[in-house]
């Protein structure tokens, strides 16, 4: 049952479901910029994108496919990498901040249906299984090492001089191997073993159940 249907045959549940939703891709972001300023870079604070607020953070098309399909984003936080101090560092821990966000989102979400505070089947244990759905995914893709995702950002922090000069030459075409790479369906096992990796974290770390 997509957003859209929830939309005018449960409209309160749809909101349940939006509001955590665009939160977790504004989270995502925030992260980002909170993340740099503590390395030395406020790009984000001056650009006002430390904030929650959701009009800074909204992107047209990133949030039509949230109501439409239930995943979506938001508008990238500026970060200036070359401010950061120390350098790899804080590359590594700026790229990894929104992803280890939506971890926490999930990982919170997990724990309040594993508590049983909600009844099972009622409209808030549904918000929490899809909130914790849709963050998993949104960690798991962004840790992907295809440029412009998170998880080329860890690798260049990781790589010596000559291959982060080669994976920044690539850069410019991050965004069409990306599409080329959902397009056919190449990312799916990716995507599905880095939730799997997310999913057992969660529940080494925690004890929850899988």
């Amino acid at each position: 049952m997509g957003l859209p249907h929830l939309l005018f045959h449960a409209p309160l549940l749809f909101l349940l479901l939006v509001v955590p939703l665009l939160y977790s891709v504004i989270a995502h972001e925030v992260s980002h910029g909170w993340c740099a300023k503590y390395f030395g870079d406020d790009t984000a604070q001056r650009a006002g994108r430390l904030t929650l607020h959701p009009l800074p953070h909204l992107d047209l098309v990133g949030t039509l496919m949230l109501f439409l399909v239930g995943f979506g984003w938001a508008k990238p936080v500026p970060v200036d990498y070359g401010r950061l101090r120390p350098l790899r560092p804080g590359i590594f821990c700026v790229a990894l901040a929104g992803c280890a966000t939506n971890l926490s989102i999930a990982t919170l979400a997990l724990a309040l249906l594993q508590a049983q505070l909600v009844g099972l089947g009622s409209a808030p244990a549904l918000m929490l299984a899809v909130v914790a759905r849709i963050n998993i995914i949104l960690g798991a893709f962004n840790l992907i090492p295809v440029p412009p995702l998170d998880g080329s950002r860890i690798v260049l922090s990781l790589l010596p001089s000559g291959g982060q000069r080669a994976l920044l030459r690539l850069e410019r075409y991050g965004f069409i191997i990306l599409i080329v790479l959902l397009a056919t369906g190449w990312l799916n096992p990716v995507i599905r073993a880095m939730e799997g990796l997310l999913l057992g974290l969660i529940a080494a770390m925690f004890g929850l159940a899988r």
